[in-house]
């Protein structure tokens, strides 16, 4: 599975302005609102939260992988967000998180979902991967950047 065929330019933000989870989530859910492909943002920020309930989905490697499922999503949906300040996530690692990867899978198919975290997984265990991303300017030069490792 390739990273850079799930998201577009306008999947990506620069700046998360968000300081605190439900925030953020609200926040990412929005870059799919405004694409077109998700019009619940409440059911969609509900299924964010609900999935977070069970255990925190702040990994490791400055990483957050706020995910869920949604009976609107047609197929695999997937938006990243970089943190210029840092997230308290309650991350595993107990570091702050400054990249968001949310993904939304359809009800009933969780193939694509699982092979997408271990995609993303094996994507953020590079070494200077996350610091290339934290880097970045543009979501042109995200999208290269996950492009060249894949």
């Amino acid at each position: 599975m390739k990273i850079s065929e799930l998201l577009t330019p306008s999947l990506i933000k620069l700046d998360l302005q968000s300081t605190e989870k439900p925030e953020l989530f609200a926040e990412m859910v929005q870059l799919f609102v405004n694409d077109g492909l998700i019009t619940d943002s409440t059911a969609a920020v509900e299924a964010l939260v609900e999935r977070e309930n069970k255990m925190s989905t702040g990994i490791s490697r400055w990483l957050g992988l706020p995910h869920g499922k949604l009976a609107e999503a047609n197929g695999l949906l997937m938006a990243l967000g970089v943190s210029k300040r840092g997230l308290d996530y309650d991350s595993l690692d107990g570091e702050p998180v400054y990249i968001v990867i949310t993904i939304f899978a359809e009800l009933g198919n969780p193939g694509p979902h699982i092979l997408a975290l271990a995609e993303i997984s094996r994507l953020f265990s590079i070494p200077g991967f996350a610091e290339k991303i934290r880097a970045a300017t543009s979501a042109r030069d995200i999208l290269q950047i996950i492009k060249s490792e894949e």
